[in-house]
């Protein structure tokens, strides 16, 4: 996503069509898009301000219902792959996808980390 055009540019573009402009000729000044001025104005008159509104925010955590469960679950399997934590969240009910799950598994501190065991078999080097 973009970011909002600047509140200086905005005010300066309300200002033109309040002296007197069309908020054509003005968007045509500015080089901006003629419903963008539209906007603007519309929102000057509704709220005295023509500020954009806030980008973003907080998502709710979806898994916070389903927390001591999971990491019960972990504390018994550690080696858990996240797909399995999907599979076992599915058939308890609770549709979350897995980015979600991952999100919440990094939120916890929890991370898969390679160790000595699980490394793969190295291919022997030929003699010249």
């Amino acid at each position: 996503m973009t970011r909002p055009y600047s509140l200086d540019l905005r005010e300066r573009a309300v200002a033109a069509v309040e002296s007197g402009q069309s908020r054509r000729q003005v968007a045509k000044l500015f080089k901006v898009g003629e419903s963008s001025v539209i906007r603007w104005c519309a929102r000057q008159r509704a709220s005295g301000t023509c500020a954009a509104k806030p980008m973003g925010g907080h998502r709710r955590p979806i898994l916070l219902s389903e927390r001591d469960w999971l990491l019960a679950r972990l504390s018994l399997a550690p080696d858990l792959t996240v797909r399995g934590l999907l599979k076992e969240l599915a058939d308890r009910g609770v549709k979350v996808s897995y980015g979600a799950l991952w999100a919440f598994l990094t939120a916890e501190g929890l991370t898969f980390k390679k160790n000595s065991v699980r490394r793969r078999a190295r291919a022997t080097r030929r003699r010249s």
